[in-house]
């Protein structure tokens, strides 16, 4: 309804994890790094955590793009609530192999080949797992094991396990301590200040076609950065509806008092 009324080529605040609409914000371009330094690095696993709907899949998507696709193939494995044997298929399937093994056994054999054979045409290969707090401790054991493949001179496979704060816990259990000891590169992604968040605001009006309207008063940003918390998946949501609150009124500038009417929708629901 609004997209309209403010000029706007497409929506500002969807929650679509676009790489394009990612602000890098001073956490998020450490995290980044982490990741590229991990990876090209080859320091075999790589763990990034943060809340719910801080940006690490959006942030993950960029990671993806900006590696160089005649260099490296990758896996990416969405849904963690598999077995061993589904999260083995899905490596392969994920690294587009058609023809695939049935038994656990083949199937680790399998992907051994298929690594050796990339690192062998020169090309390097990464497993990212989201939502890595889900994993359970079987398929996480199979994720050490496959680790395990080498050549003399490098690890085959780089592994990226994503998760919310929680996975911090699941790895510091006792059994999973071989695993643990393995994470060279760690990094938790932590909320948008309230400067970044001003910053991620208009960063995303402006990449969605904005000319200067709609503005956010400094009292409705700070009600947002308190509404959500720095989050950023509740910042569009509140920015959505405060936009929508603005337009009904046939205002150009979003004030603090349709923030307080998005908040108060958004309790209601989780109430």
């Amino acid at each position: 309804m609004y997209q309209s009324f403010y000029g706007f080529r497409e929506m500002p605040f969807n929650i679509t994890p676009d790489p394009r609409f990612l602000y890098l914000s001073p956490t998020h371009q450490e995290a980044l790094q982490h990741l590229k330094y991990g990876v090209r690095e080859k320091k075999g696993f790589i763990v990034l955590v943060g809340e719910v709907g801080c940006g690490k899949t959006t942030l993950c998507r960029r990671f993806l793009n900006e590696l160089d696709p005649s260099h490296y193939d990758t896996a990416l494995i969405l849904n963690p609530r598999i077995t061993e044997t589904q999260m083995l298929k899905a490596i392969l399937t994920e690294l587009g192999e058609t023809k695939i093994a049935r038994s656990q056994n083949d199937l680790v054999a399998q992907i051994n080949a298929v690594l050796l054979d990339r690192i062998q045409r020169g090309r390097d290969i990464v497993l990212i797992i989201d939502e890595a707090q889900n994993l359970k401790f079987e398929v996480l054991e199979q994720i050490r094991l496959l680790s395990n493949l080498e050549t003399d001179k490098q690890k085959l496979l780089q592994i990226v396990l994503m998760g919310q704060p929680e996975l911090k816990d699941v790895l510091a259990r006792e059994e999973l301590r071989q695993l643990r000891q393995r994470i060279l590169v760690h990094y938790e992604l932590h909320p948008l200040t309230r400067t970044d968040l001003a910053h991620y605001v208009h960063h995303r009006l402006s990449l969605a076609g904005g000319n200067g309207r709609p503005s956010f008063s400094r009292w409705a940003l700070r009600a947002i950065h308190k509404g959500s918390g720095g989050i950023p998946r509740i910042v569009n949501n509140l920015c959505d509806k405060a936009l929508l609150a603005a337009f009904i009124r046939e205002s150009d500038e979003v004030n603090y008092w349709d923030v307080r009417r998005a908040v108060r929708d958004m309790e209601k629901l989780t109430a």
